[in-house]
Formats: C-alpha cells, structure tokens, sequence
C-alpha cells in the first residue's frame, strides 16, 4: 500500500501493518470526539511515526497514486476532521 504523508512524501507500506496502525486510527477518533487537543497531538504524532518506521520511503520522483492520505504533522484538529471518513483516517 502507497501511503501519502500531506507536505512530506509517500512511503511503501506492508498491509500486515494496518492492525497497529487502526488502533492509533480509534484514539485518534476519540480524541478528537471528545475535543483533546493535547491528545489528538500526541496520537497524531505516533500514528505519522509509526507509518515512516514501518514503512519505505518512495523517491522524491516517484508519482505512485496514494491508496492512503494522512495529514501533516501540524494540520490542526479541525483540519484532520474534514479528512475523516466514518472509519478514521485509516480504512477497516
């Protein structure tokens, strides 16, 4: 799977990594439901994290159309929002 980090690039990601990341997916969406800002940055963070170290970057060249689009480290909470679809950020 292409993953798209918005502002930084795209990194190549094994699907077997999407169980763990679903879970930072959830406390991302609680977070934001219940208006934890401090939270929300924290989740947001370690999500981002968790897809740069699982995953291999792409070249700054490469144009592979992105099956997932996270946002970018400091997109806001409302922001993030308006990306979400009724599964979180991440499908599943």
């Amino acid at each position: 799977m292409i993953v798209r980090i918005m502002g930084e690039g795209q990194v190549r990601l094994d699907d077997s990594h999407l169980t763990e990341l679903n879970k930072l997916d959830d406390e991302l969406l609680a977070e934001m439901e219940n208006g934890d800002e401090s939270g929300f940055r924290r989740t947001l963070g370690a999500l981002l994290e968790s897809v740069r170290r699982l995953g291999a970057p792409l070249p700054d060249d490469a144009l592979e159309p992105s099956e997932l689009i996270l946002p970018s480290p400091d997109a806001t909470l409302a922001e993030v929002r308006e990306m979400l679809s009724d599964d979180g950020l991440i499908p599943g």
